[in-house]
Parts: structure tokens; sequence; C-alpha cells
């Protein structure tokens, strides 16, 4: 993949064919980040990416925010030897949806993560060790400030359009609202005004996996010889069932079970089923990659965040905006199910905003927006969204 490097003055340099991952330092001392909790903290690192090339009127920036577990290697490689490619390398590239022969694509690691933004494995810079947690509280707007000043960073003043899904698309509504000069458009995946009772309980469950696990300390692990990977692989069980549906479970796994065809009457046995196999798998995998900290920090962030309780209404939360809007939602989503979707479509209308909306019917739950065999579908309405955007901005008729 032929990628761009961006420069703080926002120009654009050849880089290899691999992606690099980059890093900028902002709200450095005396001007730290001031959260909404009322807390300040910086310097903030924040790791990012960029993919394609940013045009001299730097009108082509296409934002992209990624979700709970998710990170700034949106594609591409970052060596040959890289077994994978990044989460959403199918949508994102030359000639793919999300066009970088066209436009300058930025993703950063949110606030509070642990794959080189600052977070709670980050040093402190009052005492030299992990934050741990004595991190501050963080939320969706702490994030998206970030995100801009990321953007102040780079020298760019506005975004063609701002992408993503799940908690990725939180943070496109706060960012629609709260910095609505810069973004030209808002693309919304799989996600909604707020985290509905049931979302917030399964996130409990997982919080409450990790502090029950005793090798947690209070938080205090960094030092230790063994991480909580017993509590934080069972919060991403827990969680991955969220993210899938009863048809997508019966499709690929039924009942069948794992070794050979016949019961083992064996209580000890945990992976009889081959979903059993399967969630073990995803648990193992994330602890390899992810901080038990981060976790506890960026549900809660998820938690938090409530437009009408903010705002007093999503209605008055969108007559702050001034971006036109691309809502999509999946018929077998039962985390943020289609009804969330059309609570923010009633909301743009009555605003009196230009919004587009669909649904697009899935077996696979709310991870649709990720899997390759359904991004045709999803390309099918972003690429000529962003197209139009694009070319309506370019000729000032929107």
């Amino acid at each position: 993949m032929s990628t761009e490097t961006a420069q703080p003055d926002g120009s654009a340099t050849s880089s290899s064919s691999n992606v690099a991952r980059q890093f900028a330092t902002i709200f450095s001392p005396p001007r730290p980040l001031v959260l909404e909790s009322g807390e300040q903290i910086g310097p903030v690192t924040v790791a990012y990416q960029t993919y394609g090339k940013l045009s001299p009127a730097k009108d082509n920036v296409v934002y992209i925010c990624h979700a709970l577990t998710g990170d700034a290697h949106v594609a591409g490689r970052h060596t040959p030897e890289e077994r994978k490619p990044g989460w959403w390398d199918g949508f994102v590239g030359p000639g793919k949806a999300i066009d970088t022969d066209r436009y300058f694509v930025i993703c950063s690691n949110i606030l509070g993560g642990c794959q080189g933004t600052t977070g709670p494995s980050s040093e402190c810079p009052e005492t030299g060790k992990p934050y741990g947690p004595d991190f501050p509280f963080i939320t969706i707007r702490d994030m998206v400030n970030v995100h801009n000043g990321l953007l102040d960073h780079l020298g760019i003043e506005k975004v063609l359009a701002i992408v993503g899904g799940s908690l990725g698309g939180m943070q496109v509504l706060e960012w629609a609202i709260n910095h609505a000069d810069r973004v030209g458009a808002a693309v919304i995946l799989a996600s909604g005004a707020k985290l509905n009772a049931q979302g917030i309980a399964f996130n409990a469950v997982g919080r409450r996996a990790i502090y029950s696990d005793p090798l947690f300390h209070d938080g205090w692990y960094y030092e230790q010889s063994e991480k909580p990977r017993f509590g934080l692989a069972l919060a991403r069980m827990i969680a991955h069932i969220t993210y899938l549906s009863e048809q997508s479970i019966e499709l690929k796994f039924g009942r069948k079970l794992q070794d050979g065809d016949e019961f083992r009457f064996d209580l000890r046995s945990e992976t009889e089923f081959q979903i059993e196999s399967y969630l073990h798998y995803q648990g193992k995998r994330f602890v390899e990659r992810f901080d038990a900290n981060s976790y506890l920090v960026l549900t809660r962030a998820m938690d938090y965040f409530d437009l009408a309780e903010k705002y007093g209404s999503i209605y008055e939360a969108f007559e702050q905006t001034k971006c036109r809007f691309l809502v999509v939602s999946y018929t077998t989503d039962w985390l943020f199910p289609t009804s969330q979707s059309k609570e923010l479509v009633r909301a743009l209308v009555q605003a009196r905003r230009h919004v587009t909306f669909r649904e697009l019917d899935s077996p696979y739950g709310h991870d649709a927006f990720l899997i390759d065999r359904e991004l045709p579908k999803l390309a099918s309405l972003v690429s000529p969204f962003l197209a139009r955007t694009h070319q309506d901005l370019a000729e000032g008729t929107f």
C-alpha cells in the first residue's frame, strides 16, 4: 500500500510501501489538556497513521475514529512480514471505499488506549512510573479533543469527513457537535446517542471480571511478573458475544463439538463445544495486545456518553451541528439496534440537517461493519457519500 507521511505543517512526503506508525506530542505544559471532569493531563502522546496524499488545499482529509479495542492501524501492514493487515484494510486503501488515491486518511489511537497514545500504561511524568489506576477519568469529548489537537499539530483546519463505528461513532457524534466548524460530513456506523442499559450491564460484568482477578492488584500490576490475563480474557469473551448475533453464531458454530462426535461427560472440560473454544481463543488473543486498565477506562467513557442527558435532547444537540450525516445500522445488531440509529435520524430531520440513513441486512450482528464480505454493501453507501460531499464543498454548494 502506498502511504504518505503528514508533517506538522500539513504537507505530505512519500513513505515506504508499508504504513508507518507515527507519534505526536501535544498539550504540553503550560497548556495541558483540560478534561471534562476538570482534571488536567499533559503532555499527551498520540500514535497515528496516515494514508494517501494531503491536497494543496488540505480539503481531502478523512479522519477515522476506531472502536473500543481498535487502534490507529486501520489498513496496510507495518512490515511485509506482519501476519495481518490493519483492521479495516478491506475498506481503506487505493480504489477502496475510502480511496487513499483521493483522500488523505488519518487514524489515531484514542486517549486512554494502550497502542501508543497516552493511557494508563503510559509513564506518568510526575512519578516516572505507569499511571495505572491513577490515570484520570476520561470521556468521549476528551478523546475528540485529542483528535482535534492532533489536527492542530498537523496544520489541518478542517476535515472533509469523520468516520466511525460503535465507540468510534460516538466520537463522530461528539466531534460533529462540539467542533462543528471543522467537519464537512459525519459517517456513523452501528452506533447511537447512548449505550443502552443492556450494554452498560455487559460492560459492568466485564469490569467485575477484571477487578476480581487476583493478579489485578488494584491496577498496580505493571511491575508484576504476571498480568491480570484471566479477568481481561473473560471481559473480552463477554463483550465479544455482544458483537455477534444469534444467527451468526448458529451459522458458524451451532452445537458442533470441538473434538469428536460424542459428549465427554466431564465438567472439567471448558471447551467441549466449538463456540466455547472460539470464545476462549478470542480472550487469549486479546490479552496479548490490550491493557486491563485501558479496558476499564474506555468502557466507562462509553457508559457515560449520553447526548440527550448532556444537551437536554438529541435534537438540541444536533442544532449545534453544521455538517451532513450518513447513518448506517444493521438488522441483527442488538448492541446498537436500528431503533437507536432511527432516533438519531429523527432528531437530525427535526433539526433540519442533511441526513442519509440506511439499514443493511446482515447476519453478522454488531461487527458487520468490520466483516470483509459485508464491506461492499457499506462501500456502496460511503463511497458516493464522500465523493458528493467532496464535490459540493469544492464547488461551494454545501
